[in-house]
């Protein structure tokens, strides 16, 4: 496969011909209960012909043989695209091209590109692996320098948890691109316009990479403010007074988080963002009421 045959190029021939990409994050379960939840949601949320789907390591990298396993599966026994992802925690420059390897032996084209979290997770000290790399665009060189793949890689509308400030992200960002980066998915966010406010940035800087905003429904007050707190996104008030005011009642909880994300998906795609990054925490209800009140069926 030559890079134009993969993702990163596809991307950019389906938004140039006004298409939208949609696509899943999925990461691996812990036990045999929790691969087959993952299993229900990915044959549920298939028939919507996703433009990829990415499985995620755990913290610290802990997970990265399960990611492997899960997404050589997905590729062997789906329809789906998966893009695995790819750290730089933990792993000599010679493992991680080992895991390139193995991925493009499982007929895996595409890899997210992440620096990683600390093994300690996030807000401790980063300490890079001796012969290993420091940061993510070297990880974006070394999958350039060593495969076709595409790469996508990680962006931050309201700021990486380590950066001095916003624009330091969009120059980190545009840099990736300039390494060879294809496409950037974002953290999940809740207000629209950190999205838009971090393409405007891009742009000043002369970069069109596609950004694809990363989407995560509320289905768990308590759980949603726990992933804000430590990825430093802030959940507005107005969204906390909505949820708190069903807080004793966990489905209409779920229900007001499906209401939220669907307001904040229609106001990105009518401001002219390229698609939707669902991270789906392995279920699939959330997600296809979102497509629901979005007007998005299924495609076969």
């Amino acid at each position: 496969m030559t890079r134009q045959d993969g993702l990163g190029e596809t991307l950019r021939r389906h938004l140039s011909g006004g298409g939208r990409s949609f696509s899943f994050e999925f990461f691996p379960p812990k036990d045999d209960a929790g691969e087959a939840t993952l299993w229900q949601a990915i044959r549920r949320l298939e028939p919507f012909a996703p433009l990829f789907v990415s499985v995620t390591y755990g913290a610290g990298g802990s997970t990265q043989d399960r990611t492997t396993r899960i997404t050589r599966q997905i590729a062997e026994v789906t329809t789906l695209d998966p893009m695995a992802h790819l750290t730089c925690v933990g792993a000599s420059v010679a493992e991680l091209r080992h895991v390139v390897g193995g991925y493009a032996d499982a007929g895996v084209r595409t890899v997210m590109a992440l620096r990683g979290d600390p093994p300690g997770g996030p807000g401790r000290p980063w300490t890079p692996h001796p012969e290993g790399l420091d940061h993510a665009i070297d990880l974006v060189r070394l999958v350039r320098e060593t495969s076709s793949f595409s790469i996508g890689v990680a962006a931050f509308p309201d700021g990486h948890p380590e950066s001095p400030d916003l624009e330091h992200d969009a120059r980190i960002l545009a840099m990736k691109a300039d390494a060879g980066a294809d496409f950037a998915v974002t953290q999940f966010f809740f207000e629209a316009g950190s999205y838009f406010r971090l393409v405007d940035r891009l742009s000043a800087l002369g970069c069109d990479i596609p950004v694809l905003p990363g989407i995560m429904p509320v289905t768990n007050i308590k759980q949603i403010q726990r992933f804000a707190e430590l990825s430093g996104v802030p959940l507005p008030p107005a969204d906390v007074a909505r949820l708190e005011a069903v807080s004793d009642d966990p489905d209409a909880v779920r229900r007001v988080g499906v209401e939220l994300a669907s307001e904040l998906c229609a106001t990105l795609l009518e401001g002219g963002a390229p698609g939707l990054h669902f991270y789906t925490l392995n279920r699939s209800t959330s997600t296809l009421e979102v497509f629901a009140n979005l007007g998005v069926g299924a495609a076969h």
